[in-house]
Parts: structure tokens; C-alpha cells; sequence
């Protein structure tokens, strides 16, 4: 009988301390990242502008730099569209992330690079599928990209009131009290 408890209570910390291990290296993998460059197969699309990649075996999550699409949840229009169009550029693919740093999410600011050499980021704007997330990027091409898709009224440029991401939320926020 005792000798069931002491195999219990190993088995029980073996398993916590697996568990941490985990969790530090994860945590590692982050610093490691942030201001590099490195290849990733993408294996998950979660919205336009957000994707998870394979790296050495772990999942890491991105959310694309430069840009913010229409919210999938909530159904704002044109967001099934941009998680479609994002997967279409990218989804099953080794690509080229280029980290810039972590957000609050502990998501990886990245920008991509696809098989065929697009920027992915780029591509979202000139598909009229994003905005140019001028809060967060001073990028001048990005804003151009944006310019020139409203211009010729490509994707969600087609509704002439088009509502930003960040407007979306912060309406969809203030229904929720």
C-alpha cells in the first residue's frame, strides 16, 4: 500500500515538473525570437491578420505587422474573407517570418514572406483585405498599398463605409455592458 502512494506522489511530480520544463523553454523560444529571422511551416489560420506557425517543433503564434482586418468574430464584413485570403497566400507553407517583438497577446509581430517571395503583410493591403494599422506602423508603404486599394475599391474598398477593425471593437466592446 505505501509503496503505491510513493509512486503516486512521483508520478505526480515527474509530471508538474515536465510541465514546467515546458513552459520555460516555451517562454525561451519567445525571447529568441523577437528581432530575428527564421523559416516556419504555417499550420493554422486564425482570422486576416493572425496565423500560427511550426518552429522546431512548437507552435508559434504571429499576428502580422503593418496591418489590422476585419474582425471574424463578431461577423464583420469582409472578415471570413481576409482569414480566406490570408490562408490562400500562405496556409501549409514554409515561409520567412521576420520578428519584430512580442505584443500583449504574447503573439510574435511578424512580417511574412511567402514561397512565391510576396509580403504577405503587403498582399493583405493590396487585396483590399486590411488597413495599414497606422497606430502601431509609420511605414509609408503600407499606407500607399492602402491608398491605391481604396482607390480602385478592391475588396472591402468596395463598401464606401467600410468600418476599421479597431472602431469595430471598440463598438462591439461597449454592446457587451
Amino acid at each position: 500500500m505505501r509503496m503505491g502512494r510513493l509512486t503516486i506522489l512521483f508520478l505526480y511530480f515527474f509530471f508538474n515538473l515536465s510541465e514546467a520544463k515546458t513552459a520555460v523553454f516555451d517562454f525561451q523560444v519567445q525571447v529568441n525570437l523577437k528581432n530575428q529571422t527564421f523559416t516556419a511551416k504555417v499550420i493554422r489560420i486564425l482570422d486576416g491578420d493572425t496565423m500560427e506557425v511550426l518552429y522546431q517543433n512548437t507552435p508559434i503564434k504571429i499576428r502580422l505587422a503593418h496591418i489590422d482586418c476585419p474582425e471574424k468574430r463578431g461577423s464583420q464584413p469582409f472578415g471570413n474573407n481576409a482569414k480566406i485570403a490570408l490562408s490562400d497566400l500562405c496556409f501549409g507553407q514554409i515561409v520567412t517570418v521576420q520578428g519584430e517583438k512580442y505584443d500583449r497577446y504574447k503573439r510574435l509581430i511578424a512580417v511574412i514572406i511567402n514561397v512565391k517571395k510576396q509580403v504577405v503583410n503587403q498582399e493583405m493591403i493590396k487585396q483590399g483585405m486590411a488597413w495599414h494599422f497606422k497606430k502601431y506602423s509609420t511605414n509609408q508603404v503600407y499606407a500607399n498599398l492602402e491608398i491605391e486599394a481604396r482607390r480602385k475599391k478592391i475588396g472591402l474598398w468596395q463598401d464606401s463605409n467600410a468600418v476599421a477593425p479597431w472602431a469595430w471593437r471598440k463598438v462591439k466592446h461597449k454592446k457587451k455592458f
